[in-house]
């Protein structure tokens, strides 16, 4: 085993108060779990086997516990992706349009209509109607029923 996890005993002890409390996210009671097994001598493959996750996220885990140190084997890392398609300036002029009356015509907003809007006001290059439903939904929740105005179709 290239990388040993050996605990100390109050790290054992907050290891075991992550995973028995619930209220830390699931990742991270996950990497708890994947250290306590680790430290126990349990193979890679068995704790991934078990926590139902791949073996290359315990070997993570167990580098990230032996290189950085308990914290960082248990921190939420940045994580790849999709760029966000609006930034806060591109949200809040989203929110102020969804919040306007609809165009002439229309009785509600769709989601379709606020980014097409969007992008004739050349606040972003493009934009998918899910991407506005989510942002409405994240930024307020009242947009998410047909009474506030916006329809999601």
């Amino acid at each position: 085993m290239k990388y040993r996890v050996e605990l100390g005993v109050g790290q054992k002890k907050r290891l075991r108060v992550i995973v028995r409390q619930g209220k830390h996210s699931a990742r991270k009671i996950r990497r708890a779990r994947s250290l306590l097994h680790s430290h126990e001598g349990m193979t890679a493959t068995r704790i991934a086997g078990l926590l139902d996750v791949h073996s290359d996220t315990v070997y993570r885990t167990r580098r990230l516990f032996v290189t950085e140190g308990l914290d960082a084997a248990l921190a939420e890392q940045p994580r790849s992706g999709q760029p966000r398609r609006l930034d806060g300036r591109g949200e809040a002029h989203l929110i102020a349009l969804a919040c306007s009356s609809p165009p002439e015509g229309r009785v509600v907003w769709t989601m379709q209509l606020l980014a097409d809007r969007l992008v004739e006001m050349r606040v972003v290059e493009r934009i998918s109607d899910e991407t506005v439903r989510l942002t409405l939904k994240k930024g307020i929740s009242s947009h998410g029923s047909t009474s506030s105005g916006v329809s999601p179709r």
